[in-house]
């Protein structure tokens, strides 16, 4: 373990470094493929990220240090454009520049710092330039340290990892960084409430886990995220006010159990995090905003001999909240303090040959009424469901492009269905919007080199 950590400090300065050069989830990085020879699908299901395979998740693990040849070419880069069509036109438009409807947009261009350093070290470091909000942002930081050993009959994987955004760092596409949709777009409407742990800390946080991965089966995770500070968030691109500042340190957890069931594997899991939250930075009250997050998680991998595969994600995550530091603040009674939020969501795939995929999910956001902090619904009711379809084709999955082995592309159709939408199916923010209005026909071009 002395040897971990003291091989983590000269790779978090190349992480700061290179954080500074430049959010939204990170995808298929085609550096990796250099790195290990190995073409875009042995990682991915479906030939594109980031739904890892069993290889993919073992390479993550053991800190990207799979290699292949001596020297490769660390850097990859990516886009995503798309046209976005609602069923009635967004009054406002989605963002500046926009019209209400029918629009065509590149949503992002990343560039990627991607690679393995010996057998203990490995980074992947992601920098955005955000075509919604017209600006470069850092994204996904993942930077690890990781050495190997053997107690007994027991084989461990040992690793240390310094990240960005709690779930970045996980090897299931089950927890809220990876999973499903994979990518997506500013430009379509999305429910207001969701849990913190979905995505609210991605960028705005920085922490340091520790994990074991024993026999290929057993997974354990502990560690913590703080708030690096308005001085550092700002450059970057991020917002420190939303949120806010974590107070001290957000305690993190994980747990999963992966066994292989025929030609498949079957995972089953569980994580949590408490969070103390100075909304908007504000510390004038006193108090503080606690969330305290915990989920179970389950997924299924079947990846069959013609390169068919078949994949299903399922989480629930349960949050209780006690929103002392917001109530006071809005100069509410304190008994808006006390509430909670429950989201479930579960996705199936197929993808015929690793090229063509058909991927379904179900989602559903409950929780009990608060004027306050959902006091631009009409019911006050932060509810949202509904369904999420996508056919996708990826041709170049295999590594066989003409531009060669490190270009890859998908392109998709992706439609959303809401049956409520923050809080009704009807009339849901008092001036007669339906929850179908929403409804969003989205398509989609996704390129990596």
């Amino acid at each position: 373990m002395r040897r971990l950590f003291s091989a983590l400090a000269p790779i978090g300065a190349l992480a700061v470094a290179m954080a500074l050069a430049g959010a939204a989830p990170a995808w298929a990085v085609p550096a990796f493929a250099d790195q290990t020879g190995a073409p875009c699908q042995a990682c991915h299901v479906g030939g594109f990220g980031p739904q890892l395979t069993e290889f993919g998740r073992d390479f993550k693990l053991k800190g990207y240090t799979l290699r292949a040849k001596s020297f490769d070419i660390p850097f990859s880069a990516m886009a995503v454009a798309s046209y976005v069509k609602t069923t009635a036109a967004q009054n406002p438009p989605p963002a500046p520049g926009f019209s209400g409807n029918n629009n065509v947009a590149l949503d992002q261009f990343s560039l990627f710092f991607a690679s393995g350093f010996g057998s203990h070290l490995g980074a992947f470091i992601q920098t955005t330039y955000d075509g919604i909000a017209k600006a470069w942002t850092w994204d996904n930081l993942d930077v690890r340290a990781t050495t190997t050993a053997k107690v007994g009959k027991t084989d461990l994987v040992l690793g240390v990892s310094l990240n960005n955004s709690p779930t970045v760092q996980d090897a299931w596409n089950t927890l809220p960084a990876w999973g499903y949709p994979y990518t997506s777009s500013a430009l379509a409407p999305s429910p207001s409430a969701s849990p913190l742990l979905n995505g609210a800390l991605a960028q705005t946080s920085l922490g340091l886990t520790g994990y074991v991965w024993a026999n290929d089966e057993v997974y354990l995770e502990v560690g913590g995220y703080w708030s690096p500070g308005a001085r550092l968030l700002t450059p970057l691109g991020a917002d420190p006010t939303s949120p806010g500042s974590i107070r001290g340190v957000a305690p993190y957890g994980r747990v999963a159990l992966q066994r292989d069931v025929g030609q498949g594997a079957i995972e089953v899991g569980a994580f949590g995090m408490q969070t103390d939250i100075n909304p908007g930075l504000d510390q004038s009250t006193g108090f503080a905003d606690r969330y305290a997050d915990l989920g179970l998680d389950a997924s299924y991998l079947l990846s069959m001999r013609d390169g068919d595969s078949v994949s299903v994600n399922a989480r629930y995550l349960h949050e209780h909240e006690d929103l002392k530091a917001t109530c006071v603040l809005a100069g509410a009674a304190p008994g808006c303090a006390d509430t909670h939020l429950s989201d479930l969501r579960a996705d199936a795939s197929y993808y015929w040959r690793n090229r063509i995929g058909l991927t379904v999910q179900a989602f559903d956001t409950t929780g009990p009424p608060n004027p306050v902090v959902y006091a631009a619904n009409r019911t006050s009711r932060p509810d949202s469901s509904g369904v999420m379809l996508q056919l996708d084709g990826t041709p170049f999955g295999d590594g066989a492009s003409p531009l060669g082995r490190r270009f890859n592309m998908r392109l998709g159709l992706q439609y959303t269905a809401y049956a409520t939408f923050d809080g009704a199916a009807h009339d849901f923010d008092g001036l007669g919007h339906n929850a179908s209005d929403n409804d969003t026909l989205r398509l989609f071009a996704w390129f990596a080199y």
